[in-house]
């Protein structure tokens, strides 16, 4: 009787053994399967989905200079942003101190121009965010190919507007409040001039293209970025006349409007400002791939590119 005990005992012990082997086997196939649904995975389904789903509002408003538009560039740019990203750009070619303007009330929602100080004012105002560096190229002095002022020869910008006034050579101005026109009047300033008048010093209060065209009628001198005076410089009668100056140098940022301060200062165009979009855009102006575009760009038409790529320089290095 204790034998048959004792063997019954030493089974039921095989027994619960085995279903205690079967049980945490069981256990430890059903962890993995837990782990395999986490939220790691989730996480990086979602970030693909993000990645490629269209954005919500579409329609982005870029005001800019008319020097991106006169040149060419825009017409390149604009098109590979739109494929990689979904949005719709609406440029506005003005001059650089509308564009500004546009921005600090709302009505863009992300600005490409050229008048730094006038930049830096908006951003120390709170109207401007995310301020980029993006390229450069140079202002020149064109005029006609007789040089009636003498202005070839002389050292500097300063001293050759000197003697464009002292001979009331005749001058076109844009007469914007463009990123051009705001040099123009620093370099009179420089000259001692402050602003000129007289019927030899004309205003068009127009963009870049259309003011080197009344120039180029009349045969006048006048100041232009260097990329829009190459674009058209086949139907011009005008020549380069001065460049290379420190003081020449023609420096591009892109840069948002501030949706919070456009909430404070204008509350029914804050919400039309599209904040994505434009962080996208300035994004896209600073990435290598188009950098290498800005860089590229003009040099199979004119031999030289139009504008020198800077994003991520030190801004007091250029022209050095």
């Amino acid at each position: 009787m204790k034998h048959i005990k004792k063997t019954w005992f030493l089974v039921a012990s095989v027994m619960i053994l085995s279903l205690t082997v079967v049980l945490s086997g069981c256990g430890a196939k059903t962890e993995p399967a837990k782990t395999g649904t986490s939220s790691s995975g989730s996480d990086a389904a979602n970030q693909a989905g993000s990645q490629t789903s269209p954005p919500e509002n579409k329609e982005l408003i870029l005001s800019t200079t008319t020097s991106t538009q006169d040149s060419g560039l825009l017409d390149v740019l604009i098109p590979i942003f739109e494929e990689k990203t979904g949005y719709k750009v609406k440029p506005i070619a003005v001059g650089t101190g509308q564009a500004l303007a546009m921005g600090e009330k709302g009505d863009a929602d992300v600005m490409l121009v050229h008048a730094p100080d006038s930049e830096i004012q908006l951003v120390e105002k709170g109207a401007a965010i995310n301020r980029q560096l993006v390229m450069h190229n140079d202002f020149i002095i064109v005029g006609p190919k007789d040089d009636p002022a003498g202005i070839k020869n002389a050292k500097d910008s300063v001293e050759a507007f000197k003697s464009i006034a002292e001979k009331q050579a005749l001058f076109v101005s844009r007469g914007d409040d463009s990123g051009t026109n705001k040099k123009e009047l620093e370099l009179w300033k420089k000259a001692g001039l402050g602003k000129p008048e007289g019927k030899w010093y004309q205003s068009t209060g127009q963009g870049m293209g259309a003011t080197l065209d009344v120039a180029s009628e009349k045969a006048a001198y006048t100041l232009t970025d260097r990329g829009t005076y190459l674009a058209k410089k086949d139907k011009l009668q005008l020549e380069i006349l001065k460049e290379g100056d420190a003081s020449l140098l023609n420096i591009y940022h892109v840069m948002q409007t501030n949706p919070e301060y456009i909430k404070k200062n204008n509350p029914n165009a804050a919400r039309m400002i599209n904040e994505h979009g434009a962080k996208a855009f300035v994004d896209f102006m600073i990435s290598p791939d188009t950098q290498k575009i800005i860089g590229e760009f003009g040099k199979d038409k004119f031999g030289q590119p139009l504008f020198f790529p800077d994003a991520g320089k030190d801004e007091n290095s250029l022209g050095k």
